[in-house]
């Protein structure tokens, strides 16, 4: 029988493990933009490897997160980085070792200088260690940057020159790439949680009422209210808030719900349900959804609502791939980046709005929302296409997995 040099496996022969080390995931972060990524990327990985005839094997290596766990996979080993075990030869160096590749997807924005130096160090040298170790990483599609200064931008690019490919999920992420690294194998795919499972509830959509969910970012209401404001907002996030929550419940032909997203028991100022708890008691007519066990559970509500305007990223994610349609609030480069890369121009920006005029946005897309609907529909063309970039580097790395010497 011939052997197929292309994927490395024998046609004919009984599937053959492959061990995949997915760092930087998440098995229990309250944000489930966090487990949607994980949860993602297992789906797009494990369709590629079984299309190939491997049966992969999950190994999480990530910070503990001390929220509810969203992995329910048994066969999934869990590894908690923290400083002990990336100091230790028989922690992390050991764990990668015992793989045949890491897949890095940077907890999706955290490969970059905003975080500090810290959390910098951590996920630059868990790169490092791995490519020492001889382990093939690829840094699935992610944020990348911004880096501006040294030595993080420096640090950052000599482990993107040693990975096997380097792939953004958005134009302004390959552009930060290509500059820091132009001999990487820079790639441009989109984020993985476009395709996280989920069961649909579009059959309650166009009820009597339209069901209108918001999305209230516990991170920018209370950035608001302390004044701080560090994401250079040029309206106050928590007026507008209340302003289009008011506005909305005025409206006979709505009911209005409240849909965390991201929960943080440890920070409380960081917790979407913290803070749909308190507008819940402040505007008595909204409903207020409860927290979700994981991901695909938030996913699945968004998908039975009508609209969603949303200040999570993977909040709006979630919409946008069930077909719900959704205005997100932008507070960083990564939503011009992803949501524009695919022609979705439905977004309050960051600047150039008041409260009233964001108000004003998201009253009227909810007016035209059969054309935010025909808008996603084309969008969710290009997410395939770019998707299918991504399942490209993952063939090529699982065939040179396959090609090695035993």
């Amino acid at each position: 029988m011939t052997r197929d040099r292309s994927i490395g496996i024998d046609p004919g022969a009984a599937a053959h493990p492959v061990n995949i080390g997915l760092l930087w995931h998440s098995a229990s972060s309250g944000n489930l933009g966090v487990g949607a990524l994980t949860l993602g990327n297992m789906a797009i990985v494990r369709a590629v490897a079984q299309e190939l005839g491997l049966v992969p094997r999950f190994t999480l290596l990530s910070m503990r997160d001390g929220e509810t766990g969203s992995i329910t996979d048994q066969s999934v080993r869990i590894r908690t980085i923290d400083s002990r075990t990336m100091l230790s030869p028989g922690g992390f160096w050991r764990w990668v070792g015992d793989l045949d590749c890491v897949l890095d997807i940077g907890a999706g924005d955290s490969f970059a200088e905003i975080y500090g130096l810290k959390r910098f160090m951590f996920l630059w040298l868990s790169k490092w260690l791995t490519i020492r170790q001889g382990t093939p990483l690829l840094l699935s599609p992610q944020t990348i940057g911004p880096f501006t200064r040294t030595p993080y931008k420096q640090l950052a690019a000599s482990v993107m020159r040693k990975a096997t490919a380097v792939v953004s999920r958005d134009d302004m992420s390959l552009s930060v790439a290509q500059q820091m690294a132009p001999e990487a194998n820079n790639l441009l795919s989109v984020d993985v949680a476009f395709v996280l499972p989920f069961e649909s509830q579009v059959a309650l959509r166009g009820g009597e009422k339209l069901r209108m969910g918001i999305n209230v970012s516990g991170l920018l209401f209370h950035e608001a209210e302390s004044g701080r404001n560090r994401f250079d907002l040029s309206y106050d996030y928590a007026a507008m808030t209340r302003q289009l929550i008011t506005t909305l419940l005025g409206r006979k032909d709505i009911e209005v719900h409240l849909v965390p997203h991201a929960t943080n028991k440890a920070m409380p100022d960081d917790d979407d349900g913290r803070c749909a708890d308190r507008l819940a008691k402040e505007f008595p007519g909204v409903i207020r959804v409860p927290d979700f066990a994981g991901p695909s559970e938030a996913k699945s509500c968004i998908s039975g609502l009508d609209f969603l305007v949303a200040g999570r990223m993977h909040a709006c994610i979630a919409a946008y791939s069930a077909g719900t349609p959704v205005v997100p609030v932008a507070y960083s480069r990564k939503f011009g980046g992803l949501f524009g890369m695919l022609g979705y121009d439905w977004m309050v920006p960051t600047t150039g709005m008041s409260s009233q005029e964001a108000v004003d946005f998201v009253v009227g897309a909810l007016d035209q929302r059969q054309q935010l609907v025909a808008d996603i529909a084309g969008g969710m063309t290009q997410v395939e296409r770019k998707l299918d970039v991504y399942r490209a580097a993952l063939r090529q790395l699982f065939s040179e997995i396959g090609n090695r010497p035993s």
